[in-house]
């Protein structure tokens, strides 16, 4: 399955961030990717047990004001992660194999816009 969204980061002192969650099982259990425009980065992370742990990222310039697309493709425990239509980086992991729900995710006091939530089967 692939996800993706358009994302704009608007305001936000501590964060300005947006991201997708998958495979969500509960608020402790999922796969999360975001971007964030204070930090200028795109993160991977997984949350087991409501521990965070980072799998990859990257470093890049998530501008404030402006739409960007970003896409998470799983298969198995196979993930790429794409922002503004160029992947960024791959990560594996087996914590969460079942299929769960999608989400958009934020957090602390960010302000962000959010277009077009869209989920593709993968062949």
């Amino acid at each position: 399955m692939a996800v993706w969204t358009r994302i704009k980061p608007v305001a936000g002192e501590v964060d300005q961030a947006g991201g997708l969650a998958i495979r969500l099982r509960d608020p402790d259990n999922y796969y999360l990717v975001r971007a964030n425009a204070l930090e200028g980065n795109v993160r991977f992370y997984k949350v087991v047990g409501g521990q965070r742990e980072q799998l990859a990222g990257a470093d890049l310039p998530v501008s404030a004001g402006t739409w960007h697309t970003l896409r998470l493709e799983a298969r198995g425990d196979r993930f790429t992660v794409s922002f503004d239509g160029q992947e960024l980086f791959t990560a594996t992991d087996a914590a969460i194999t079942a299929p769960g729900k999608i989400a958009l995710w934020t957090k602390a006091d960010s302000v962000t816009r959010f277009d077009a939530l869209n989920v593709e089967p993968l062949p």
